[in-house]
């Protein structure tokens, strides 16, 4: 007697129907949406934000770049010669040269280094660490922008 009132079986629960489980699956429609919505707003306010408030700026007057005979170059040979200027130097002889350069005063403390591209990188290393312990404060490497 007592059995026969769940005749149904397999515990459906309210809805009592067999086979059906729990939908387990997220709707990220609304989710979609919701993102839709906020990049639009932020492509509109993007641009609004980086034209800010117009300035009327000073103007100022500059010391002009250096031409290319003002600037000190130091040039590294597929041997391995080094060159500062167009004078052949012993990597010995570099840092004390660049430090009474920089004494000098005369290229405003910056030097470009010009390397064959079949340079060891140690040699390249080591010129640099002369220029640095001799007190350059900017040091760039020369390269071809023209791309083979």
């Amino acid at each position: 007697m007592a059995m026969s009132m769940n005749s149904s079986g397999g515990g459906g629960g309210r809805r009592g129907g067999r086979g059906r489980g729990l939908n387990a699956e997220i709707n990220v429609t609304p989710f979609v949406d919701v993102m839709l919505v906020l990049l639009i707003v932020f492509m509109i306010t993007a641009p609004l934000l980086t034209t800010g408030i117009d300035v009327t700026l000073p103007s100022a007057t500059a010391k002009p770049l250096p031409s290319s005979e003002e600037v000190l170059a130091l040039s590294i040979t597929e041997d391995g010669t080094i060159y500062l200027q167009e004078q052949e130097i012993s990597l010995e002889e570099l840092q004390p040269t660049l430090r009474a350069i920089i004494e000098s005063g005369e290229y405003d403390n910056r030097i470009f280094v010009r390397g064959d591209e079949v340079v060891p990188l140690g040699l390249v290393a080591e010129v640099f660490s002369q220029i640095q312990q001799a007190g350059f404060n900017s040091a760039a490497i020369v390269t071809d922008s023209n791309l083979k």
